[in-house]
């Protein structure tokens, strides 16, 4: 492919050309459509079992391909999962990976959130860190943590509206020029997609009409098993999450207001 792989642009500095807001929402959607058919366009259900965007190759126009199928599983359709040994790469697995229980195409939807929100942070997931200080005790000095995005960009969502922009979120290289509408859109899916309990996590097919705007998604809650490794989060967010999870309703993605056939 002439433009290489989606991380090339993403991660690495003067290694590709830059992605503007328009260009990463295309990739996104384009992604989100090649695994919906995998998913469910083809004879037998394609998973994939490595979305990342090494992965994801670019055409002349940017378009995206999904590339590298060497670790995919295929499933008749007269089943819904497969066992199968661990297979993918760090930063991208979904928790049922770990637990060792048979997989379904929902392994895909969590690697897909990920690559999702690298596409609004653009940097790596968990590729760079900050230091804290406990301001308490003996603990003064600063200590290193990682600066997980996904939990970041969780915590920010479920603040609400009105307490912090979405422009916060977005990749410094952009300077801010992007439609917001779409970013919160893209941070609200992501938050879906990497949702602990498969059940929870939309389609790729409910992810694609969610990007297109056909689709309302709720505000989700705060990914539980990624809150448990990376850290309670602040005071400030912690009531609003319980509301959230709360609320949360069977169907929490509905037809849009702005919906079109």
């Amino acid at each position: 492919m002439p433009n290489r792989s989606l991380d090339i642009h993403l991660f690495q500095s003067g290694g590709g050309v830059f992605l503007d807001w328009s260009t990463r929402y295309q990739i996104a959607v384009g992604v989100a459509r090649g695994l919906s058919y995998l998913h469910d366009g083809c004879r037998d259900r394609i998973i994939h079992c490595d979305v990342k965007p090494e992965n994801i190759l670019l055409g002349a126009s940017l378009l995206p391909k999904i590339a590298d199928f060497g670790m995919a599983k295929f499933v008749g359709r007269d089943f819904s999962r497969v066992l199968t040994t661990m297979r993918g790469t760090k930063g991208y697995l979904a928790p049922e990976w770990i637990g060792g229980t048979a997989i379904t195409p929902k392994v895909d939807v969590y690697s897909y959130g990920m690559v999702l929100l690298e596409l609004v942070s653009g940097r790596r997931n968990a590729g760079e860190q900050y230091c804290t200080a406990s301001g308490s005790g003996d603990d003064d000095a600063a200590r290193e943590e990682l600066a997980f995005f996904p939990m970041e960009a969780a915590r920010e969502l479920v603040k609400g509206p009105g307490v912090v922009s979405v422009s916060s979120l977005l990749d410094g290289k952009l300077c801010g020029d992007a439609d917001l509408v779409e970013v919160e859109r893209a941070c609200k899916v992501a938050c879906w997609c990497i949702q602990d309990d498969e059940a929870d996590r939309p389609t790729m097919g409910e992810v694609v009409q969610i990007l297109e705007g056909v689709l309302d998604c709720d505000m989700p809650p705060l990914p539980r098993l990624l809150e448990t490794i990376f850290g309670r989060p602040h005071s400030s967010t912690e009531q609003q999450t319980t509301t959230v999870s709360g609320t949360s309703t069977s169907q929490p993605f509905t037809s849009g207001s702005g919906s079109h056939n």
